[in-house]
């Protein structure tokens, strides 16, 4: 296995898709396979910071910060209460990114550029991206290897997908040749919903072996567990949402090492 970390976007253009949900309780179950594992929290609402219990008093460095070159990447690396993850905070003050960027110049490349001074202790880097097609998610794009996508199993799930994967053609295009998908989760499955099942159906029919077999079901201790500013992991192990994300980086993993 190439020993070089892993930078792994985290995108879905819509929202309430168990995108950062997926991010941090993915994170976490790496770290369980002794994994160290950093969280890019690219999203100005700042759900992943808040997950893992960064406090918006913490939050002074952050990587809208490492952006506007105020500060150096590795100052804005901060420990969570799990060790070997680490996490560089959000802030709402990237909603603003896009305006204050528009003179830049290569200003879809800032993010990658700030990566070539991150310190390299880390296996895995995950960033989760806001929940759009805009500049932050451009920069976390052009600065991967590749890309997960989680999918809610809903009706309109493979129209918005397509629409994405049309935007990583366009980014590996032109700015970043080596960006691939990863795969894509199946997030928010209820086995009782007819629904549910023929999507599916349906999304394994169209990516094959691209979608992971783990899925990640509707499950209320998900929902409870960032209100406690924990993985779902630490805030119910047995829970058949931790099974599924420990079951989904056993699986990321073990594609990685074969």
């Amino acid at each position: 296995m190439d020993k070089r970390r892993k930078i792994i976007s985290v995108s879905n253009q819509k929202g309430g898709v168990g995108k950062t949900t997926t991010t941090v309780n993915l994170a976490t179950a790496m770290v369980s396979f002794n994994k160290k594992v950093l969280i890019v929290d690219l999203d100005p609402q700042g759900n992943a910071s808040t997950g893992l219990g960064i406090d918006e008093k913490r939050r002074d460095k952050n990587i809208y910060k490492v952006l506007t070159l105020q500060e150096k990447i590795n100052n804005c690396v901060l420990d969570t209460i799990i060790p070997d993850l680490k996490i560089i905070p959000s802030t709402i003050d990237l909603s603003a990114v896009e305006v204050e960027f528009s003179n830049v110049s290569n200003r879809e490349l800032v993010l990658k550029k700030s990566f070539k001074e991150l310190t390299s202790e880390f296996d895995y880097v995950l960033i989760d991206c806001p929940p759009s097609l805009g500049l932050l998610t451009v920069n976390a794009m052009a600065a991967s290897d590749e890309v997960i996508v989680p999918l809610q199993c809903e009706f309109y799930a493979l129209e918005g997908l397509s629409q994405l994967l049309k935007t990583m053609e366009i980014i590996k295009g032109n700015l970043n040749t080596g960006l691939s998908l990863k795969g894509v989760v199946l997030t928010m499955f209820d086995s009782r919903n007819k629904l549910s099942t023929l999507v599916e159906k349906d999304v394994r029919e169209h990516l094959k072996e691209k979608v992971y077999k783990s899925v990640i079901p509707r499950n209320v201790r998900i929902s409870e567990a960032p209100s406690h500013g924990l993985p779902v992991l630490l805030y119910d192990a047995k829970c058949y949402g931790s099974k599924a994300y420990a079951s989904l980086s056993a699986e990321i993993i073990l594609q990685e090492e074969l």
